[in-house]
């Protein structure tokens, strides 16, 4: 049965194959309506034909020559029609036409489309929505449940986004070096974005998505190359690093989420470690102190520490103290107190967590209930520990977090 294998494959080559159409169109809805016609025809083809040696450039082709005829039917007023497009096999031309607006300086499509969606132009929130859409190839729905938002708006919010880069002729391109600095904290949102979403997958179906992870980690290398002299490109490289370095050891093979304190370090990633720590180190060299250096600083002290009971708690509580103090959130509240609670103990951390729980900052936000469930759990609170975690578990979305939520909360009532 090719079709799971089928989609397996759009969805890992999905993202880069539509970055490159985008390049050559110019209009985010007519590449990604090409790149749909070309997967459905990919679902047509490849069960009779079998797989083609190089799907991705199978794919590629496919959608530019649908793009270049919807492109022709749009310009002469033709109605769309379902007529299948050429299939051969791609062609040299297909795959090396040169392309005369890559001057940038970096030869990367999906890099050059992450810069593309933070233009100033766009709102904040419609940057975050085409990247999740454009780079993660997340579907509408699940960017509304990310969003926590009606899935009709969502489709509004990206609709808008994409026309205003088509009208406003937003170029597909790293701007001028000297206008690098504007963008840099959205573009490397959009990185971290895109490595959370690898990370802990809005699509409850999947675990983990290593591709993603990899993806941010490579486009988090090339932010660095491009810009050397930014120690939160570097920070946030750090970061990422940091926590795939875990990521053999975050699901147990029931699919749950393994607990920081109950991975088996042996298993952590120790060249990826050793990486991370060396960006972390060239970052802080460059003395311009940032929130990406400082959670790094974070995850490097829970990688060198060999045992989970010799973790510097102290000073993990006194950096989020400080990253709090520079960048007021409700989420990096929540880990403070967190943090403060391995510290100095459960009851201080469950103090400040029902402080916070009453302000309604994070309402809908499944971590603030698991947060105040373990601390009552640590507490021997069992009973209201239970009820925490069946407040959690009406908010989780991801498959994993939520087999472990069940599992601390069938602790509880046994």
């Amino acid at each position: 049965m090719l079709t799971p294998l089928i989609d397996a494959i759009c969805r890992s080559e999905g993202p880069r194959v539509l970055a490159g159409l985008i390049r050559r169109c110019g209009d985010f809805e007519l590449a990604e309506d090409a790149l749909q016609d070309a997967f459905t025809r990919a679902l047509e083809v490849w069960p009779r034909q079998g797989l083609p040696a190089a799907p991705a450039a199978w794919l590629t082709t496919v959608a530019r020559r649908r793009a270049v005829d919807l492109l022709r039917r749009r310009r002469s007023g033709l109605l769309y029609t379902d007529e299948p497009p050429d299939v051969a096999a791609p062609q040299a031309d297909d795959a090396d036409e040169p392309d005369a607006a890559a001057h940038s300086g970096v030869d990367d499509d999906r890099l050059r489309l992450v810069f593309t969606c933070c233009h100033p132009a766009l709102a904040p929130a419609a940057q975050t929505a085409l990247a999740l859409r454009t780079l993660c190839g997340l579907t509408t729905r699940e960017i509304s449940r990310a969003f926590l938002e009606p899935e009709a708006t969502t489709a509004q919010r990206l609709v808008r986004a994409k026309r205003k880069i088509r009208d406003a002729r937003i170029p597909y391109a790293v701007p001028a070096r000297e206008h690098l600095p504007e963008r840099l904290d959205a573009v490397l949102g959009v990185v971290y974005l895109v490595f959370n979403e690898g990370y802990a997958p809005t699509d409850d179906a999947r675990p983990l998505r290593p591709d993603l992870c990899a993806e941010a980690i490579r486009l988090a290398r090339l932010l660095v190359e491009l810009m050397p002299e930014e120690p939160e490109a570097r920070g946030l490289l750090a970061l990422m690093q940091l926590h795939d370095a875990r990521r053999a050891t975050r699901v147990d093979g029931e699919g749950a989420l393994v607990p920081l304190e109950e991975q088996d370090r042996s298993r952590w990633n120790a060249e990826q470690i050793a990486s991370g720590l060396a960006a972390l180190d060239a970052a802080l060299a460059l003395k311009r102190r940032g929130p990406y250096q400082v959670q790094a600083a974070i995850a490097a002290l829970h990688a060198r520490a060999p045992r989970a009971d010799a973790t510097d708690w102290p000073q993990i509580a006194a950096l989020y103290r400080g990253l709090l103090a520079e960048h007021p959130s409700p989420v990096i509240e929540l880990n403070a107190a967190a943090a403060l609670a391995m510290a100095e103990g459960p009851r201080q951390g469950l103090a400040w967590i029902e402080r916070l729980e009453a302000r309604d900052e994070l309402a809908g936000y499944h971590l603030l209930p698991a947060a105040r469930a373990d601390l009552l759990r640590r507490l021997g609170r069992r009973a209201e520990a239970g009820l925490a975690y069946e407040a959690a578990l009406a908010l989780v979305r991801n498959r994993a977090e939520r087999l472990y939520l069940q599992r601390r909360r069938a602790e509880c009532r046994s």
